[in-house]
């Protein structure tokens, strides 16, 4: 799913910057290039060498899963940098390269259910507080979105998911249905269509994306339909020839 344009940076720059797991995913792309990684909540760390390196000249590429701009590295760059004094056109330079949020790579794995208005709300506490999520969790739910749960659950957090599912039955039906997409179109890519009520907890995990449909998607089989309203307003079904087709 990576962008032909970050194929392209990858290519040019000469240093990578990156978590661990992404940068083993894109090891066949930048066997040639400096290679710095760390490990999870090592964001602010990989920021640093990212602009240190920049500074001194090099081409650096600081990688994100999904896109760079949605719970990515591009917004902790830019706050190192401010932090520092940094403004546009002083530099180091720097260009966010668009690619493909896991909510639209997970949402074409379970069909549409994305084509009404939608929100996307992360679980992590580890920066924001849990009353914050609440709040947008009901509010959400409330307005009838489509929501998209970024960082669901984790070995250390296990309760967020849980109490968000709390917070959804209050608006939503027990049959609402609910997509569970892990490692979208990687290896051990699996995907799960299930109920509200039913939603298995303890199968999610931080490399999965949690989408609960409102009240109108509609669930056939493994796939997730969310009507944009063409329905009601022009006829979708042709109708049957009669009399043997005359």
């Amino acid at each position: 799913m990576m962008t032909q344009s970050a194929r392209s940076v990858l290519a040019e720059c000469d240093c990578v910057v990156g978590y661990s797991t992404y940068i083993r995913l894109i090891s066949d792309l930048i066997s040639d290039k400096e290679v710095v990684q760390t490990g999870m909540q090592g964001e602010v760390e990989r920021a640093q060498v990212a602009i240190e390196r920049a500074r001194a000249g090099r081409q650096v590429a600081a990688v994100s899963s999904g896109d760079a701009g949605v719970y990515g590295m591009a917004g902790v760059i830019f706050e190192v940098l401010l932090a520092e004094g940094w403004r546009p056109g002083d530099a180091p330079s720097v260009e966010v390269i668009p690619g493909l949020p896991a909510l639209v790579a997970v949402a074409a794995l379970l069909g549409a259910p994305l084509t009404q208005d939608f929100a996307a709300i992360s679980l992590s506490d580890l920066l924001t507080p849990w009353s914050t999520i609440a709040r947008r969790l009901e509010a959400a739910a409330a307005a009838d979105f489509v929501i998209a749960l970024y960082n669901p659950r984790s070995e250390q957090r296990t309760q967020p998911l849980t109490e968000a599912k709390v917070i959804l039955e209050r608006y939503r039906s027990p049959e609402t249905p609910v997509g569970i997409v892990r490692a979208a179109h990687r290896e051990r890519q699996s995907v799960i269509v299930t109920t509200l009520s039913d939603l298995p907890v303890e199968v999610v995990d931080m490399l999965t994306l949690v989408i609960v449909g409102n009240s109108q998607t509609l669930r056939v089989e493994n796939c997730m339909v969310t009507p944009r309203g063409y329905g009601g307003k022009y006829r979708l079904a042709k109708e049957e020839p009669v009399n043997g087709g005359q």
